[in-house]
Order: structure tokens, then C-alpha cells, then sequence
């Protein structure tokens, strides 16, 4: 279904005219009521009259995540304070939180948004969507709630822990749709298990994933585990929250990114070049309708490529390939660039191991050395010790010949490696404080 013809099926000219008149008007407004755009053009040696194509966007410098640290909190906002309705915030953990304010019209925008992205995913007004994605100052929880609510579903605000109650919920109040983090949702099925429960008999046929990178193969392992169908939903609070891109349930083959709204460019993370479309490179986003804090160029650090090609959804918004890890994540081990979502492939096309693991980055002496724990399953683990060797073996085999990295594994107990019910945490790097 989709739920706004007008603006998802537009011709491509149509999209770029309205883009460049939207990106026009909206760096034009940031020049005159941002001080840190004004002489962040001025150093640029650009200005908004200049501004005459969407070739001329990449005259236009990058906005990076530490901008909005550096004027936090306000300081990148375009309207008064008394303008803004909602105030969000990222977690803060490698320091200030990123602040980001949104309008009455800004949220608007964003549960119509979220209302497309939900029709994309299947659901509809007939649908009890159990929104499992936390609620306060991160931006998944009220986003997608906002979004059910716009496409007329019955919304239960779960919010994130509690995940004995979650499956009560879900169970007795005949949910549909769920949405949450991948590996919280592989989460609540290993715990329904537990609780003699199959979650593949509740009322569930879709689940709406995102907030940490996932591989095709854990979304198979979704599926086959939970008995639904998986899609995949891009987002992040500098640019919006939840809902700037969403796989559609008839091709679930990437994310169809509003262009309505957004100007989505691949560049190469080392030089900031512009790449063509269809080559891997880092995602950089400018907002073009947002009105409390708009951002141009931001650079999200997430990896993929853009997909120009028509969708047989009948939507005519490029389509962002799934995500395969991120520019600021990529541990460089050895002098090897390495995403956790590549051992992630790996581990999944293994037998007798379960979908969860953690990455351990170390250095001995002058050497960066990686431990992958992973979880074996229960027959597995009753196997012979021969027969775990030869797993650890394979494991180590297959890591080397696809990354070129050498690693030790550890076989862990079923149930060992810490779950977490928001975004997994798939990597120590004990590094960090070695160099502190």
C-alpha cells in the first residue's frame, strides 16, 4: 500500500525540481538565521544566491556530528526556542548529547513520514503495531509511535525492557506488527522460548527493525525464528529520527529513502568526494523541509549506495542499499578495515552457532590483536571437544580468507554474552584505553 501517491510515485524530474526549489529556500534561511552556517558558507567561499543547480549542493561544506556538539545546545537552531514543541536528544556517550528541536510543522512532517514508512512496511489501520523502541529523549519510541497512530493502527507504547511483560503483551493483546532493535527482537523469541512459548503462534506478521546495522542473514534468522517478515528502517535524530528510509514489503531490497525531504549523497569518507550512483561510499543527508534545525551535508558515517533503479513497489525514491557499517565503527586492525557486520555474515553461514557475539579488540605489544565470542547453541555445545576445535577452526578459516584478518575465536555457553534490549553492543575495544 502506499499511502501518499501524490509525493511516493512522483517522476524523477518532478522530485529534483521540488528538491532544488526546497534546497534553495531552506540554505537560504540558514544563512540568515544561523550564525554558524553564515560563517561556515563564508569560509566555504559560498553562498545561498550561488546555489543555482543540485550539481551546486557539493559547493556546499559538510555538517559532522561534532558541529552539534559544538553548539550545543541551541546553537545550530533556526527558529526561537518558543517555537519549538519537542526537544530530543542522542545518548551522549563518547560526550554532550547531539541536540536536535522540531516544530509543530517538523512533526507533522515526521508522522507523515513515519505513517509511509509504515504503509511501505504493510501495516495499516486494521494492525496492533507493540512499539518496542525506547521512549524519553531517543527519538524511536515516539516516532514510530506517532507514525501508527497517522496510519490509523492500534499503538501499545511498550518502550524498551521488561521483556517478560513484552511477550505477555504481545501474546494476550494480539500484536501484529512489531517494532524494535534486530537483536532485541531475536531477544524476546529466545525468552518466549524459555517461557515454553512459540513466538511463530502469536498474532505477529511483521516486524519494523533498526538503530544498530543487520545482516541479510540475521534477517533470516528473524523470520524463520519469529515467523514474519522483516524490514529494514533507516533513521537517525540529527536528520529526523526513525523514518528517513524504509525497505517495502514487496521487495524488501533497499530502503526507499523521501526524497521530498531529504537529498541523499554517497561520498568517499577519506576525500569527500561525490561518488556515482551504485558505489559504496558514506551517506551524507540534507534535510530540505525540516524547520527547528535544518542540516546541510551532514555526514552520518553510515556506509552503503544508493539504488537509482525503478522498485516493483511503484515508488519512485531512490532506494539506499542496507547499511554495512559505519565510517567512525570500522576497526582498523592490522591495518584491515573491518566492520562488525562482515564477521556477522560470517557467523551466520555457520551451522551450530547462535546469532550472538561480541568482538574483542586488544593490542599486545605493538600488535592489534581481535577474539570473536560467539554463543554455540545447545547441541553443539554437547558435542565433543574435537568437534568444538573444529568449529573454532572454521570460524577463524572463514574470517581469514573474507577479511584477510587473523583472529582467535572463544566457543561460548548458550545464553552467555550479555543481551541488551536497546542497540547491541558488538564491540570492546580495550584499545581505547591503552591510547588514553
Amino acid at each position: 500500500m502506499i499511502w501518499n501517491d501524490d509525493f511516493e510515485t512522483l517522476p524523477r524530474e518532478a522530485i529534483e525540481a521540488l528538491q532544488l526549489k526546497r534546497l534553495q529556500q531552506t540554505v537560504a534561511r540558514v544563512q540568515a538565521t544561523v550564525p554558524f552556517y553564515r560563517e561556515h558558507f563564508a569560509r566555504a567561499g559560498v553562498s545561498a544566491d550561488q546555489i543555482g543547480s543540485l550539481q551546486d549542493l557539493r559547493r556546499l561544506p559538510f555538517t559532522l556530528k561534532q558541529d552539534l556538539r559544538d553548539n550545543y545546545p541551541y546553537g545550530l537552531f533556526a527558529v526561537p526556542l518558543e517555537q519549538i514543541v519537542r526537544i530530543h536528544a542522542s545518548s551522549g556517550t563518547t560526550g554532550k548529547p547531539t541536540v536536535v528541536g522540531y516544530t509543530r510543522r517538523d512533526i507533522e512532517t515526521w508522522s507523515e513520514l513515519m505513517a509511509r514508512s509504515f504503509a511501505a512496511a504493510g501495516a495499516d489501520k486494521g494492525d496492533v503495531i507493540h512499539n518496542a523502541y525506547g521512549y524519553g529523549l531517543f527519538t524511536g519510541g515516539l516516532g514510530a509511535h506517532y507514525g501508527a497512530e497517522r496510519i490509523g493502527a492500534s499503538v501499545i507504547p511498550m518502550s524498551g525492557g521488561n521483556t517478560k511483560k513484552q511477550i505477555m503483551i504481545m501474546q494476550d493483546f494480539g500484536s501484529t506488527v512489531l517494532t524494535c532493535t534486530p537483536s532485541y527482537c531475536l531477544f524476546l523469541a529466545e525468552a518466549a522460548a524459555e517461557e515454553g512459548l512459540d513466538i511463530r503462534n502469536f498474532k505477529l506478521r511483521v516486524g519494523i527493525h533498526g538503530a544498530e546495522p543487520w545482516s541479510e542473514k540475521m534477517r533470516e534468522e528473524i523470520e524463520q525464528k519469529l515467523g514474519i517478515k522483516a524490514i529494514d528502517i533507516y533513521g537517525l535524530s540529527e536528520i529526523l529520527g526513525p523514518g528517513v528510509g524504509i525497505e517495502c514489503i514487496e521487495a524488501q531490497n533497499g530502503l526507499h529513502i523521501w526524497e521530498d525531504h531529504f537529498i541523499p549523497e554517497i561520498i568517499n569518507p577519506e576525500s569527500g568526494e561525490v561518488l556515482p550512483h551504485g558505489e559504496h561510499g558514506e551517506l551524507v543527508i540534507t534535510t530540505i523541509t525540516k524547520e527547528g534545525i535544518p542540516l546541510i551535508r551532514y555526514r552520518t558515517r553510515d556506509i552503503t549506495r544508493l539504488l537509482p533503479e525503478p522498485c516493483i513497489c511503484g515508488r519512485t525514491h531512490m532506494r539506499l542499499k542496507r547499511m554495512s557499517g559505519r565510517s567512525d565503527d570500522m576497526l582498523i586492525i592490522r591495518g584491515v578495515n573491518v566492520f562488525p557486520s562482515q564477521i556477522e555474515s560470517v557467523l551466520f553461514n555457520i551451522e551450530g552457532i547462535d546469532p550472538h557475539y561480541q568482538l574483542v579488540v586488544d593490542r599486545e605489544g605493538n600488535l592489534d590483536t581481535l577474539e570473536v565470542q560467539v554463543e554455540v547453541n545447545e547441541k553443539t555445545f554437547s558435542d565433543e571437544v574435537k568437534e568444538m576445535q573444529n568449529l573454532s577452526r572454521r570460524i577463524r578459516k572463514d574470517i581469514k580468507d573474507l577479511l584477510g584478518v587473523t583472529c582467535s575465536v572463544r566457543l561460548v555457553e548458550p545464553k552467555t554474552l550479555a543481551r541488551s534490549e536497546g542497540k547491541a553492543v558488538r564491540v570492546i575495544d580495550k584499545r581505547k584505553s591503552l591510547d588514553s
